[in-house]
């Protein structure tokens, strides 16, 4: 019965390449919003909020925000400015609030994107995959066009609000060396989702003794790791976790067995610290996977490396290049357990409290 599971989460991993390049398209239509949002000097600080999925978005983004603007960024689960805005927000601030949600339909989203509206210092604004959804119509919102999904988990809308983003951002600061950048990722993504399926799917069939699953990730790749390890806990139920990669030697390495992948989001910033953490993962019998830029000889020891091409491109532009291949993880390991993609236990499409 398993051919007949994925029938909505393959297509849509497989679609993001197309995803891309529409959030690209469209952004050229809403210029006047990175105007009126990204570009403005008005605000003491952005913070991007979501709930899951997103709230991982949220912290890719405000990583990036800071890393291309030079300006202040945060992100927090859209909870925490609803119920726990004044732990999480100085006070007397001039604030830009940048709801994400796939849907727009959120409830958590919705709450905290309404509950600063009548407030002073704050402005309101987001990204979603649907124009016609609640916070598209309470909040002026960037559209990933082709990032609308059927599936119950996130992936091709994942990439391309991410991607999307880091476009604005890209225009905001009126740079012309990531806006290149990110017109490279484009180009790369045409072949990388395919790659990404065919290595995934070797590397779960070839493996079945994997059973524990760890992602490493630092800077704009700590959300990420998150993410891919949301998604494989998602869609197969099995035993997952991610850490900050050199926080991951300070204890959690304990549970590093035979048995266990660790997969590394290699960044170029770091990366000999990062390649050495990894290293001494493997000497603990960790079936090792990197996922870089370009592999190399410091890169040899790991069972697979995944390439995604651009080493000069920076970390950040080419977040949406890594996710192609965890995301299939999280697909095929679902088959391996018999588990559908498309109908994770106990999940919703959209969370409503």
């Amino acid at each position: 019965m398993s051919e007949q599971y994925g029938v909505l989460t393959y297509p849509e991993i497989g679609g993001q390449s197309e995803a891309l390049a529409a959030a690209w398209k469209q952004l050229e239509q809403q210029q006047d919003w990175v105007d009126q949002y990204f570009k403005s000097d008005k605000y003491d600080e952005v913070i991007f909020i979501g709930s899951g999925t997103s709230y991982y978005l949220a912290l890719t983004a405000a990583s990036t925000f800071r890393k291309w603007t030079g300006k202040s960024a945060s992100a927090h689960p859209s909870s925490e400015i609803y119920l726990f805005r004044e732990q999480a927000v100085a006070a007397k601030k001039e604030v830009l609030l940048v709801g994400i949600s796939r849907s727009g339909e959120s409830s958590e989203v919705i709450l905290a994107l309404d509950s600063v509206k009548d407030l002073a210092g704050w402005t309101t604004c987001g990204i979603t995959c649907d124009e016609e959804s609640t916070m598209a119509k309470n909040v002026p919102c960037l559209v990933s066009p082709l990032g609308k999904e059927k599936s119950t988990v996130m992936t091709k809308s994942f990439s391309s609000m991410t991607f999307m983003l880091q476009a604005a951002m890209a225009k905001a600061a009126g740079s012309e060396a990531h806006l290149s950048e990110l017109k490279e990722v484009i180009e790369l993504s045409k072949d990388i989702v395919a790659k990404g399926d065919a290595a995934a799917k070797a590397m779960i069939d070839g493996h079945p003794e994997l059973n524990k699953f760890i992602y490493l990730g630092m800077g704009a790749y700590n959300g990420l790791a998150q993410e891919a390890c949301l998604k494989l806990k998602e869609m197969s139920c099995v035993w997952t976790e991610s850490f900050g990669t050199m926080e991951f030697r300070h204890g959690p390495k304990s549970v590093v067995e035979p048995g266990t992948m660790v997969c590394l989001f290699l960044s170029e910033n770091a990366r000999a610290y990062e390649v050495k953490v990894a290293q001494e993962m493997k000497e603990y019998g960790a079936y090792v996977v990197i996922v870089t830029a370009e592999e190399g000889e410091d890169t040899s020891f790991a069972d697979l490396v995944f390439a995604t091409g651009g080493r000069n491109l920076s970390d950040e532009a080419r977040a949406a290049l890594n996710m192609p291949l965890v995301q299939y993880i999280g697909y095929y390991t679902a088959l391996r357990e018999g588990r559908n993609p498309d109908s994770p236990r106990n999940l919703t499409q959209v969370v409503k409290i």
